[in-house]
Formats: C-alpha cells, sequence, structure tokens
C-alpha cells in the first residue's frame, strides 16, 4: 500500500534550496572579503544557465538531487572582492593582480566559491538529511557567454538567477538549476549547526589571552613568612 504523502508539510522546495545557497554565498563572502555582500528580494525563472563576461565559474553537485550553480562576475565585482580578501591576509595592495583576468584573481575567486558551495552541502546534509557531492570550481574570465545546457541528466531542470550585490554595489549573478524536487519531513530531528573548530579554538585563545594573571606576592610578605618559619 503507498503511503500518502498529503498529511506531511513540504518543508524544502526549489526556493528553498536556492535561498539556503543564496545565503550560504552571502556569509562566505561577507566573512572572506569583509564587503557587505546581500541578494535581491526578487529572482528569476530562467529557461538556460550560462557563463558570461567577464569571469564566472560552475560547480556540478550530485547526490540526493543534482544541479548546476554558475556565478558571473563582472570585473568590477571581481576585483573588488579579490582585493578584500588578499588584503585581509595581509598583502600588500601593490602586490595585487592589477586586472580580472589574472589567473590569481581567478583561483582566488575559485577557492571564494568552492567554499561556499561546501558550506551549502553541509547545509543541506544537516536541515534535509540526504547527501550531495561536488566537483572543485574553476573560474575562467570570458569574453563571451557560454551555454551551459543541464537537460542531459537532469530529468526536470528548474533554473533561477539571483542579483548578488557588494560592498560598492557592484553585481555579480547567481544562477541555479536543479531537478523539480520537494523534500517532505516525515520526523522531527536536529537540524542545528555544528561548531566550527576553529571558531572554538580563538574562542579558547582570548579567554587565555585575557584571563587575569595571579597576583605576586610582594617581597615583604615573603620576608615575613621566612621569618615565621625562623628562617
Amino acid at each position: 500500500m503507498k503511503m500518502s504523502t498529503q498529511n506531511y508539510p513540504v518543508v524544502f522546495g526549489t526556493e528553498d534550496i536556492l535561498r539556503s545557497l543564496c545565503d550560504s554565498v552571502t556569509k562566505v563572502i561577507t566573512s572572506a572579503t569583509r564587503s557587505d555582500i546581500r541578494y535581491s528580494g526578487m529572482i528569476q525563472r530562467i529557461a538556460k544557465t550560462c557563463i558570461k563576461p567577464d569571469i564566472g565559474c560552475f560547480v556540478l553537485f550530485d547526490g540526493g538531487f543534482s544541479g548546476l550553480v554558475v556565478i558571473n562576475f563582472s570585473a568590477q565585482a571581481a576585483m573588488e572582492l579579490y582585493e578584500n580578501y588578499m588584503l585581509g591576509m595581509g598583502m600588500a595592495k601593490q602586490d595585487l593582480a592589477s586586472s580580472h583576468t589574472s589567473d590569481e584573481v581567478s583561483n582566488v575567486m575559485g577557492e571564494l566559491m568552492n567554499q561556499c558551495v561546501g558550506n551549502f552541502t553541509g547545509k543541506i546534509a544537516r536541515e534535509l538529511q540526504t547527501h550531495i557531492t561536488q566537483n572543485q570550481p574553476k573560474m575562467m574570465a570570458l569574453s563571451k557567454q557560454v551555454m551551459l545546457s543541464v537537460d542531459t541528466y537532469l530529468e526536470k531542470p528548474e533554473a533561477r538567477r539571483v542579483t548578488f550585490f557588494t560592498g560598492r554595489n557592484n553585481i555579480f549573478y547567481l544562477e541555479l538549476a536543479i531537478d523539480r524536487t520537494e523534500f517532505i519531513k516525515l520526523n522531527e530531528f536536529d537540524a542545528t549547526e555544528e561548531p566550527d573548530p576553529d571558531a572554538l579554538i580563538d574562542q579558547a585563545a582570548d579567554a587565555s589571552a585575557t584571563r587575569p594573571e595571579p597576583a605576586a606576592s610582594s617581597s615583604s610578605e615573603h620576608d615575613d613568612l621566612l621569618n615565621s618559619l625562623g628562617m
């Protein structure tokens, strides 16, 4: 007998997955670049995903559900985030790349996207109780757009585009294509985020650094003790 799911609430659909991904992108890039990243409250339904100039990247993921993530940066947005990231790492401004076509810029932006999608896959494991894997992203500086068709491995593809803004109001776009899917909660479970080990280490170090040192005994107190012992 087939169990009906009509009595169970749908807790995650395409837009919910997209929101979770956007939140990961916002959180990771804001933390890494100290830039106030935000995204539009409106999203677009699109027919196809594509990598567009000036610099773009894509990541495929598979497992509990399959999909494709594309992020397209304007040259200005890429350079802003790259410079903020490298300056935050202690690099001198005169040592930074001067063009978005530099391999160094591509490597940094690719690493940022890898962290974004990694954060997203971790949330998916906790919140949806499923597992997805990702390939290693690679950034590409382009002069023309490249269409990416996902029809070959997605049965019922749905594609969305979201506009992001940097702290200096430079723009980049995120595109997501996934199978039409709905996750339905059957049982309650704990979906709280696990503590970050690095953050716990930093907190312990800060606590140790601010802990007051025990007061040293004065020389007179030391002498009094020796006298009382007949020494």
